[in-house]
């Protein structure tokens, strides 16, 4: 696989995405749903918003490697949240699982007025090897 990424800019470097990310010679792509803070027993997480985070992104890590693929392809990852001010008040989780994992992503957020049940952030991401 390689993979080519592409920013006009410096900016968006700080915010831990690129603009554009090309892929060639794929072996496959694994388009994963919006994993969110669910238990193993499909329990809706009623926690703050780091809390939520944290366990979103191990079912995110959770899904993606029982495929086995690795984090570090991850191509694309949107982030849907029902409060954008909460979201980027804990955004060091996110930004610092990126920055572990060697991440170069595309990515979109986008604040929503409702996700299911109790909670407040989704991850839907795209990979690819």
């Amino acid at each position: 696989m390689e993979k080519h990424i592409i920013n006009p800019w410096n900016w968006q470097d700080a915010r831990n995405y690129v603009q554009a990310v090309e892929v060639k010679n794929i072996q496959g792509t694994l388009y994963v749903s919006g994993q969110t803070a669910i238990s193993d027993f499909g329990i809706s997480s009623d926690k703050d918003m780091r809390s939520q985070l944290i366990h979103t992104i191990e079912n995110l890590e959770k899904v993606i490697r029982e495929a086995n693929y690795e984090l570090k392809n991850i191509v694309r990852l949107n982030i849907y949240t029902t409060s954008n001010s909460e979201l980027f008040e804990n955004f060091d989780i996110i930004q610092n699982w990126i920055t572990k994992n060697e991440i170069k992503q595309s990515s979109t957020v986008l604040e929503v007025k409702r996700l299911f049940e109790t909670l407040k952030v989704e991850l839907e991401a795209t990979v690819v090897k």
